[in-house]
């Protein structure tokens, strides 16, 4: 009997557009009816002024419309706890200490200030070999994680950078480490074995001095992570839809307005964050939308660009959206009048090429390595510009692994199998040196017990496919 996929189920318009999501009007608020019980679709409290962040009534009407099932949250952080906490088992570690805003969200699913986390590192997650998980948070937001029973207790006192503590950030990570030392002393039986994955280097040595052996943690979490859980892929299903939805609002934009004139980089890109934000989704890490000659080389910056008509435009969502997932997706559009040149034609049909070539090497058993050294090559006179790998693993962020070009790898960096549950958004970045065009296209895929599904329904340009 065939096994039946998603990807078989889905509903999609003759233009390659989900129908629910880009009909007339757009999908009615009434579908979801948030006075309905005590929970949310998704789990979560019914409560509309609950401190628990998550996806708006934009997001559930519309997935709601394009019957999708949503994750059950509990079930969902239930999974990431056990992962965690098998992997600091099978590793003898005492505990896992996690500064790191991503890890945190994942073990705890709460967030506090992402972005300024980031550079701010005021966070930090203990989760102990028995289980027992400790948050210490911004001193005044204590409250933020409450939500979640898995965290058993709320402090502060982590926040161990210079601009927090000036010149007595060694008296601050004392505290914080003896605080360690007595919960792994209690909950990791005495393991002095600790996985950290990034702290400061007071911080460190402060840790050190309790008699720790410090071990890399990012090779923890980056594997835990790796693999997601039934309720993790119905939560990117979601986020994934939510996405391409905001991305059609975007390219709706530039289509409509470009050719009037007036409209630059910024303010195609605005539409993509607005949208993005409309359904519960929190950030975009990267400014990569450019057009005309500057998507060439790739990397510039979106900007004040006035995009003209008859030109190119080429972007990478590098979005956290809904739950938090990560989409990330790459499409090249030509807007205006005129067909685009026979060589962008090409340099697109190859890059189209390439990305449905190498994903059809995606199943459970396959060496990492191996999808390098069986790639689809590029033409020579796209070597030198082609994009920094071939797959990169997705989760709330880009994760671990990464797939890199042959004459890019590091024999036994990435001696791994693919695993039923893991995601990897698949790459081509087309560019001819010295050219005024790039093509960039990326599609998210989730390796599956036979095989692959291909995440994304978002059309390619039919214009530059040479289709239309």
């Amino acid at each position: 009997m065939p096994v039946e996929h998603f990807r078989d189920n889905r509903k999609i318009d003759p233009s390659g557009y989900n129908q629910s999501s880009h009909a007339k009007g757009g999908p009615e608020l009434a579908r979801f009816d948030p006075t309905g019980g005590d929970t949310l679709a998704d789990g979560s409290p019914n409560d509309n002024n609950r401190i628990e962040i998550g996806p708006t009534q934009l997001a559930f009407a519309e997935w709601s419309a394009a019957g999708l099932t949503l994750p059950n949250l509990r079930t969902m952080r239930e999974y990431r706890w056990k992962r965690l906490t098998q992997h600091i088992v099978d590793r003898d570690f005492g505990g896992l200490l996690m500064f790191d805003p991503l890890n945190i969200r994942y073990a705890t699913d709460s967030t506090n200030m992402q972005l300024w986390n980031t550079h701010n590192p005021f966070r930090a997650v203990l989760l102990c070999a028995d289980g027992y998980m400790v948050i210490w948070d911004y001193k005044n937001s204590p409250f933020l994680s409450t939500f979640n029973p898995l965290v058993k207790e709320q402090r502060s006192g982590a926040d161990l950078f210079y601009f927090d503590r000036g010149d007595k950030t060694d008296i601050a990570a004392d505290k914080f480490s003896v605080e360690v030392r007595e919960l792994i002393a209690e909950h990791g039986g005495g393991n002095n074995r600790l996985a950290v994955d990034k702290i400061m280097l007071e911080g460190l040595r402060a840790l050190e001095a309790q008699n720790f052996e410090v071990f890399p943690g990012e090779e923890v979490t980056e594997k835990s992570r790796s693999v997601k859980g039934p309720d993790e892929i119905l939560a990117m299903r979601c986020a994934v839809h939510a996405c391409e939805t905001a991305v059609a609002k975007m390219e709706e934009f530039a289509r409509n307005e470009i050719p009037g004139g007036g409209i630059s980089e910024d303010d195609v890109w605005a539409i993509l964050h607005a949208e993005n934000i409309k359904r519960g989704g929190e950030w975009i890490e990267t400014r990569l939308l450019t057009s005309g000659p500057r998507t060439n080389p790739w990397f510039q910056e979106c900007g004040q660009r006035i995009i003209q008509n008859n030109e190119m435009i080429s972007f990478d969502t590098d979005l956290i959206g809904s739950y938090g997932i990560c989409v990330d997706m790459s499409r090249s559009w030509w807007i205006g009048d005129q067909p685009p040149r026979p060589d962008m034609i090409d340099a697109m049909q190859h890059a189209h090429d390439h990305i449905m070539r190498n994903m059809e090497m995606l199943k459970p058993g396959v060496n990492i390595q191996d999808l390098s050294r069986n790639t689809h090559q590029l033409r020579p006179e796209f070597q030198n510009l082609k994009y920094g790998c071939l797959m990169h693993g997705v989760g709330l962020c880009d994760e671990w692994p990464l797939v890199a070009y042959p004459d890019q790898m590091v024999e036994g960096a990435f001696d791994y199998e693919l695993e039923a549950g893991m995601v990897l958004c698949v790459e081509a970045l087309v560019s001819p040196e010295g050219g005024d065009f790039s093509i960039k296209l990326e599609d998210q895929v989730l390796v599956t017990d036979d095989g692959f599904e291909n995440l994304n329904r978002y059309p390619f340009d039919r214009r530059l496919m040479g289709t239309r």
